[in-house]
């Protein structure tokens, strides 16, 4: 069974939807902020939902939650209709969004207290949760006003997996977290995929998404252009390689993988795509000081597919 399974979710702001018009009536304008997704996620994998501010990932989040009902398509979290079925798929993920808020007159703990009875299972891992995020019980008896920012996002975290759900659905986690919190965050995360629990992970932090996600989907203007295994995805992209030469420059066009060439002054440049060997067989005879080939990044990734053209042919997306 996949964790979520998307067939064509479709949601539209505003406007009759194309499934109501009325007849003899034109359709009016509406926005489409998701346009007939189809995702899997596949059970114990962590998995990256990629794309800025209005691509639609909040609204995607809260069609799988039964926050929203689609204007058409259908979704299932867990096995569950996310219509029909809602209720109990919040009953059973654990949830966090972005830019959370809490009863700031409560103290951490008793808010954990509420939010963990709301879930109706018991809180198996808040204290290994406490521990690897560093809130002390002395800071869960202070009211939660008095937390800052980070401590905020510290409790959003736990209380999100403080349940140990087995689905976990996290909106901009590492948000706010000071860089040793980020880091005791992604260990939670190994945690979890090593305990087999499915984590579905929507941020803006590209080198994030990179470290600990298995696949990523990248939506644009509400709608899918790339959904790949992040290995994949990084070794199709280009990366930018310097020569500082000893001699004359080797000879690069035609080799494969290779383009953009550029020499002068004791320098070549260029940009390296795929397999490294073809290359390396062609600089081999050259007297090279330096070589630099710097790592593909889901960054350049990302950029690469929000400046292509939205009305081209989409990526095509490895099978699940």
């Amino acid at each position: 069974m996949s964790a979520i399974e998307t067939l064509g979710l479709t949601k539209q702001y505003g406007g009759l939807a194309s499934s109501i018009a009325l007849p003899g009536h034109a359709r009016a304008p509406g926005v489409r902020a998701l346009e007939e997704l189809t995702i899997e996620v596949r059970e114990g994998e962590i998995f990256g939902f990629l794309g800025p501010n209005g691509a639609g990932k909040s609204t995607a989040i809260r069609l799988l939650l039964g926050f929203l009902q689609p204007t058409a398509g259908r979704a299932a979290v867990l096995g569950f209709d996310s219509v029909r079925d809602s209720v109990e798929i919040r009953r059973r993920v654990g949830y966090l969004p972005g830019g959370i808020a809490f009863w700031d007159n409560l103290s951490g703990e008793r808010l954990l207290d509420e939010l963990a009875d709301l879930s109706g299972r018991a809180p198996t891992r808040r204290a290994v949760l406490l521990d690897r995020l560093e809130l002390s019980a002395a800071t869960l008896r202070r009211p939660v006003r008095e937390y800052s920012r980070g401590m905020r996002q510290k409790m959003g975290i736990i209380q999100a997996l403080q349940h140990d759900p087995e689905l976990a659905i996290l909106d901009e986690p590492s948000e706010g977290l000071d860089p040793l919190m980020q880091r005791a965050f992604y260990g939670i995360l190994d945690d979890l995929r090593r305990d087999g629990r499915t984590v579905f992970f929507s941020s803006h932090v590209l080198s994030e998404v990179e470290r600990v996600c298995d696949r990523v989907a990248i939506i644009r203007l509400g709608r899918l252009v790339a959904l790949e295994e992040v290995p994949a995805l990084l070794a199709r992209r280009k990366r930018n390689v310097e020569l500082r030469l000893g001699g004359l420059p080797p000879e690069l066009v035609g080799v494969a993988g290779v383009s953009d060439v550029e020499v002068g002054d004791g320098w070549l440049t260029c940009r390296l795509e795929g397999d490294v060997g073809p290359f390396l067989a062609a600089i081999a005879g050259s007297v090279i000081h330096d070589l630099t080939i710097e790592p593909a990044r889901l960054e350049e990734a990302f950029l690469e597919f929000y400046e292509a053209d939205l009305d081209a042919e989409p990526p095509k997306a490895i099978p699940a």
